[in-house]
């Protein structure tokens, strides 16, 4: 499991607790309604913090008879959770609190005390935000932004790196809410600024619910890690042709492979032993994420026979 997602994560929630704090009190001596919006938000990406962090540790745990293959998957499902709990309680109650302001809008008082929190919740926001950024560039290499999100398969890095944008984004448009509001003298900009907030947080949760769908589905490794394998596979002089491989993520830094493999017909089962064990060392130490893997032998032209008969349409 990366270090940095867990200094990521940490860095959000210390960010975030002291950001909520403040938020609250501001609202409660202004009767903000954007300003409320925010602090919920930030009370829901705090308890976001604590469910990655509780993922990752989970994903930690040893394999045992139960789930031969390890907790790993644990970082995906409560990240999942994390995108549901952002749509649901976030953008959920940004818009319930948007839509009640509007249906019954009252002045905001105290207007320069939103304005003294929103200055230091971008200041430790834009932090937290930049430290998810610079962890996020180190960890995707030569992939672009968009790329590294569809091939990562860490979800931690990229959610808390969503979470902080989304923040950065709910501060600026709770600014310009308040502002309105007090040049305008119309306390409605201020209902439709928590609506806002609610749709950058639905935006987002949804975003973060399809990018982890598939994680937590079981995703193959990326496309370059099995055309390497096949490679390594297929140079070996005792293969005669690799069949399928198979991968599946079991969690960020556990790539599970199955290979279906035509050996040569000349091979003793002492030396298709001995080529499984070599194979096993050399993928193994080309991609240290695969852990576990399985070498089925299995003919050629059996194996097209077998597919052939697969994809026949049943008999009317």
């Amino acid at each position: 499991m990366s270090a940095g997602s867990k200094k990521v994560i940490y860095a959000a929630l210390a960010g975030n607790t002291l950001i909520a704090i403040t938020k609250f009190v501001a609202a409660f001596f202004t009767g903000s309604s954007a300003m409320l919006s925010e602090g919920i938000h930030s009370v829901v990406d705090t308890g976001n913090q604590i469910l990655l962090l509780y993922g990752l540790k989970r994903a930690q745990k040893p394999a045992d008879e139960k789930f031969p293959f390890g907790y790993g998957k644990e970082v995906y499902f409560w990240s999942f959770v994390v995108a549901i709990l952002i749509f649901a309680v976030g953008s959920g109650v940004s818009l319930y609190e948007g839509v009640h302001r509007i249906g019954s809008p009252s002045a905001v008082e105290n207007p320069h005390v939103n304005y003294l929190v929103l200055a230091f919740a971008m200041l430790f926001e834009g932090a937290a935000w930049l430290f998810a950024l610079r962890e996020f560039s180190r960890a995707k290499g030569k992939w672009g932004y968009i790329e590294a999100v569809q091939r990562g398969k860490d979800p931690s890095l990229f959610m808390v790196l969503f979470e902080d944008s989304a923040a950065m984004l709910g501060l600026l448009v709770a600014f310009g809410g308040v502002l309105l509001s007090q040049l305008t003298g119309n306390p409605l900009f201020d209902g439709v600024a928590s609506i806002l907030i609610g749709v950058i947080l639905g935006g987002t949760a949804i975003w973060l619910a399809y990018e982890t769908k598939g994680l937590l589905i079981g995703e193959s490794a990326n496309k370059g890690v099995i055309r390497g394998i096949r490679e390594i596979v297929s140079a070996n002089g005792d293969v005669e042709h690799v069949n399928e491989v198979l991968t599946m993520h079991m969690g960020p830094d556990f790539i599970l492979v199955n290979l279906s493999v035509d050996f040569a017909d000349s091979l003793t089962a002492a030396q298709v032993e001995q080529t499984v064990a070599r194979l096993d060392r050399e993928i193994k130490r080309a991609y240290p994420a695969v852990k576990r893997l399985f070498v089925e032998a299995e003919d050629r032209s059996a194996r097209a026979l077998s597919e052939e008969g697969r994809e026949e349409p049943a008999a009317s």
